[in-house]
């Protein structure tokens, strides 16, 4: 928010105690407070969707059965017939990312997804599971990854550092990617609005140049809301590629 003549556009991700003295004594911040409140519609979405079990699906129940062929198709088309196995955790990811980039957008909110520290969590549990899935399906041949077939041998003390490396570097890149670009949206929408409030105490002509930043948010909310489900279908999709070269042999 703007603050007399500065605008605060980095407060918003600042963690405090929610829920009165229960949440003092717990640590109870908004972040897991929105994380529940995001499982909480997400499950009452399918529930609610799902119920009818209409042969000529409503809206609610369309949207519902839409959101989980999306997924199936992703995961199918992704890892094969071995994805049916990794179905579940890619969905629940995808609208667990969905919800809480969307979550953020509506007033008194908070994006969990802004926090690099969530974000990261959610990589390395993906991290985890491929390395755990390749172990599974592959055995102690998945550390041949580790050297590139054909390659010199006298290269593997160069290659294969590099490798693992690369490897090592998915969930940083994943979480990054995630945690930038929900920072960067918000952070923009903060700074445009405290424009907005500082040009209006301008009196009559602000008022007329206020009129350039609220059109730029709203713009802005737009292209926020196209970014949600971009960074929730980037982050699943690399997921189940991952998963597919555990799976893949």
């Amino acid at each position: 928010m703007a603050a007399g003549s500065t605008i605060d556009a980095l407060g918003q991700f600042e963690l405090h105690p929610v829920l009165g003295s229960l949440g003092e004594a717990l640590r109870f911040s908004q972040s897991p407070l929105f994380m529940l409140i995001a499982v909480v519609l997400v499950l009452a979405f399918l529930f609610i969707g799902m119920r009818p079990a209409s042969v000529v699906p409503g809206r609610l129940q369309a949207a519902a059965e839409i959101g989980y062929d999306f997924i199936h198709d992703l995961a199918i088309g992704t890892m094969g017939e071995e994805g049916t196995a990794f179905f579940p955790f890619v969905f629940a990811l995808f609208f667990f990312i969905l919800a809480g980039n969307y979550l953020g957008l509506l007033p008194f909110s908070f994006t969990y997804t802004s926090h690099i520290a969530v974000t990261l969590a959610l990589a390395v549990t993906v991290f985890l599971i491929s390395i755990l899935a390749s172990l599974r399906f592959q055995g102690l041949g998945f550390f041949k990854h580790f050297m590139p077939a054909g390659a010199p041998v006298w290269l593997s003390p160069l290659l294969v550092p590099i490798e693992i490396l690369s490897f090592l570097s998915r969930p940083v890149s994943l979480s990054i990617r995630l945690f930038a670009n929900m920072v960067a949206g918000h952070v923009l929408l903060e700074v445009f609005a405290g424009f907005t409030i500082m040009l209006a105490g301008l009196g009559f002509f602000g008022h007329i140049l206020a009129v350039a930043p609220i059109a730029i948010n709203i713009a802005l909310t737009a292209l926020e809301l196209l970014v949600g489900v971009l960074q929730a279908y980037v982050f699943a999709i690399l997921t189940c590629i991952y998963l597919r070269e555990a799976v893949a042999h």
